[in-house]
């Protein structure tokens, strides 16, 4: 019996001389493991469709607890202008990992839908730093992580919050403020935002370089200090963000 899903392919890998093995995020199933018989190959069909990032139907040989096989692939979106921006394609490299990072750990549906919006949105060259700063938060509480963007995380109180602070986890208010670094309330608020915002429903976020730039660096600071993810394609994305 043959299965489609939707989904997106996020790692490849070389399989004797002529074969590979992806793994596709999708819809329906979270992370499948694919194999691909001579798809490297020159005249296979399925060359060019099993590359990474490709956006497509898969319709598989789906084996729940093994690989599954490779049937054909329908191409949903080419994704062209990420794949002829290298600062986009920079963007796409890093959410992409960090995705699989997430994935192996938590394989929740939902990620799916995180994701592939983020995606479209890059395609659609929105903002690639606040697109991705939103995917950062988001993906924190399946990391087992999350931020306590409620109350203040020493005594729960929701007024006269000051700052945010990386090495707590969440807001400072005023009496418990010690010598935390002082965050904008501007970004504060659009932490928050953002974590609550459905990407798929983002026209356009318009914030200053400062207040991006700042909460990136929040970002930053608390996935070092607590995720304990380390990707190269961050450090790219840092080398291509200093060169702009």
């Amino acid at each position: 019996m043959i299965s489609k899903f939707e989904g997106i392919i996020i790692t490849e890998t070389p399989y004797g001389d002529n074969s590979k093995i992806i793994n596709v995020l999708t819809k329906e199933k979270g992370l499948v493991g694919i194999m691909c018989r001579n798809a490297k190959s020159l005249k296979s069909p399925l060359r060019t469709k099993t590359l990474k990032f490709t956006y497509a139907y898969f319709h598989l040989k789906y084996n729940e607890n093994k690989l599954s096989t490779l049937i054909d692939v329908d191409i949903i979106d080419n994704l062209t202008n990420i794949k002829e921006d290298i600062e986009l394609i920079s963007y796409m490299s890093y959410i992409t990992d960090l995705t699989y990072q997430v994935v192996k750990q938590n394989n929740d549906k939902e990620i799916y839908n995180i994701y592939i919006n983020t995606v479209l949105k890059l395609n659609a060259r929105q903002n690639p730093l606040i697109l991705t700063n939103i995917l950062e938060l988001k993906y924190l509480d399946y990391l087992g992580v999350g931020l306590n963007l409620d109350s203040c995380i020493k005594c729960g109180n929701k007024t006269k919050i000051v700052t945010l602070d990386p090495d707590e986890g969440g807001f400072i208010c005023q009496d418990c403020y010690t010598n935390e670094k002082i965050i904008s309330p501007k970004a504060i608020k659009l932490i928050r935002m953002y974590y609550l915002i459905d990407i798929s429903s983002i026209s356009e976020i318009k914030i200053t370089k400062d207040v991006a730039d700042e909460i990136n660096y929040f970002l930053n600071k608390y996935y070092e200090r607590y995720t304990g993810l380390y990707l190269k394609s961050k450090e790219f994305l840092h080398k291509i963000n200093n060169l702009t």
